[in-house]
Parts: C-alpha cells; structure tokens; sequence
C-alpha cells in the first residue's frame, strides 16, 4: 500500500467515522461507506488539507471509489 493510498484511508475512515478495516480500495464512498452528499464535498476537502493540494470540486465528486480516489491525488502530487 503506497503512502498517498494510507492517507486517503486515514482521511476516508476519519470524515465517514467507519472502521478502517472496511475501507478497501474498491468501496464506494455512498453506496458502501454511507457518505452523504455534505460529506462528500468534506471528504475534498480533507483530501486537498491532507494533501496540500487544490482539487477541482465537480472532477474530485465524480470519483466514486477510494482506489479511484487514491489515483486520482497521485496524479496532481
């Protein structure tokens, strides 16, 4: 597991208050972690404080899995 991949699990885990264990690379923040429309735009958030990064908002809410997600920071790190 790279360390972007750790962070955005570590990120995930904290704004959706679920068990890391249930956090997989194929889980979708709605569907399978319960994220809500307000946690979504939270989880950018967290993600561009995390990262030090300027996300755009409407691209970083169509990812809709935390490998997608993973892949997508790595691209603008």
């Amino acid at each position: 597991m790279s360390d972007v991949e750790k962070r955005v699990r570590n990120v995930v885990a904290s704004v959706l208050k679920v068990a890391p264990g249930r956090i997989t690379a194929s889980a979708r923040f709605v569907e399978d972690l319960g994220a809500e429309s307000i946690q979504s735009v939270e989880l950018v958030a967290a993600f561009e404080e995390e990262f030090d990064i300027e996300m755009d908002e409407e691209a970083a809410l169509s990812v809709k899995t935390v490998g997608k997600a993973v892949e997508f920071i790595e691209k603008m790190l």
